[in-house]
């Protein structure tokens, strides 16, 4: 992996900030902190950039930059409180799947079932209730669980027993009944190192780390020019080393986060466990860094003068929309126990450290 800054990379970090930077900010504190979904404030500035076609091949049109793109788009949305709008379209495209859909029901996995997945003559029933990204009118694309395996399927949003709850948030979409057919399976959510699933927790993830990214400068920003006890609040060490500990878990974080999208991109057959690694590091640091910049601003944090609130809600909402990270944690080390036990059992060559002791 080459850590020399790529320009092209540079040039769109840059482009995404300018113009996520006129997006309208909802400082308000109730109600939803963000405008999500498909037809949200962001649409207009990823439809200027083109980012649609960031990680589609160059064969089918696109730029074919790689889930690393991708993962910088999600990056950038969360370090300026905005609502992923991308996520559900770059899921979609790699399902096959309708456009301007949301996303429902990944909380469930790994562990779960989500909405329940009846049998039914030619498909299943879904009963019950997740999260959904969008409580606008497109189609959704559910998280389920078919005969025990999870599976991503599309749900039209008028369809029989589908009800949204839109007053809470995040919102709720509510299955009742509601039927689906073998033709409206998108495709599986399994642990492919490369598939739909690992590229969007990687998505998630990074979302996840400009969430935390962002709430650390403000509080780093406040502290500089707010003043106690005669000095900045920067200089004192109650202040300043939760600040810095903050800076070293956003900069472990995103390296996890960056090395899990160039596996998937250049090397996967060695990705394994890194997009789980990757999600369960970052909701744990957007929680804690957006903790410690709260803190750090005082009660001006919970006002709408600084706006770190919307980082606050967001963290909390948004580290658990993929998974806990508790039950991702143990995914990972459920799988490094079964490499451990294939490598003692002579059917796979342990992994040699390279790092020094």
């Amino acid at each position: 992996m080459d850590l020399t800054p790529d320009p092209l990379v540079v040039q769109l970090r840059r482009a995404l900030r300018t113009g996520l930077a006129g997006v309208p900010a909802r400082t308000g504190l109730h109600g939803a902190p963000v405008t999500d979904g498909a037809f949200g404030p962001t649409r207009a500035v990823l439809d200027a950039l083109g980012a649609a076609d960031f990680e589609r091949p160059a064969s089918a049109g696109g730029l074919g930059l790689g889930l690393t793109a991708g993962v910088l788009v999600s990056e950038e949305l969360g370090r300026a409180a905005c609502g992923n709008s991308y996520r559900a379209d770059a899921m979609a495209a790699d399902t096959g799947g309708p456009a301007g859909a949301a996303l429902a029901g990944l909380e469930a996995l790994p562990v779960g079932s989500g909405p329940t997945a009846i049998p039914r003559a030619g498909g299943w029933e879904l009963t019950g209730t997740v999260t959904v990204d969008d409580a606008g009118p497109g189609p959704l694309l559910v998280a389920t669980r078919a005969d025990g395996e999870p599976v991503l399927v599309a749900v039209s949003r008028d369809a029989t027993g589908v009800g949204v709850e839109a007053g809470s948030w995040p919102p709720a979409v509510r299955f009742e009944a509601t039927p689906v057919t073998t033709a409206d399976v998108l495709g599986p959510l399994d642990d492919s190192p490369t598939g739909p699933l690992a590229r969007a927790r990687l998505r998630q993830a990074a979302y996840l780390l400009g969430i935390a990214d962002g709430a650390h400068r403000i509080a780093v920003e406040y502290a500089g020019f707010r003043r106690q006890f005669g000095t900045r609040l920067r200089d004192l060490p109650a202040v300043s080393f939760p600040l810095a500990r903050a800076m070293v878990a956003l900069r472990a974080t995103r390296a996890a986060v960056y090395r899990g999208a160039w596996l998937v991109d250049s090397e996967p057959d060695a990705v394994g466990t890194a997009p789980v690694v990757a999600l369960a590091m970052a909701a744990e640091t957007a929680r804690d860094v957006v903790r410690s910049g709260m803190q750090s601003c005082g009660v001006r944090a919970m006002t709408a003068e600084l706006g770190l609130h919307r980082y606050f809600r967001l963290a909390a909402a948004e580290s658990v929309r993929y998974g806990d990270p508790a039950a991702l944690w143990r995914t990972v080390g459920a799988e490094r126990m079964r490499t451990a036990r294939r490598a003692a059992a002579g059917t796979e060559l342990p992994v040699v450290a390279t790092g020094r002791p």
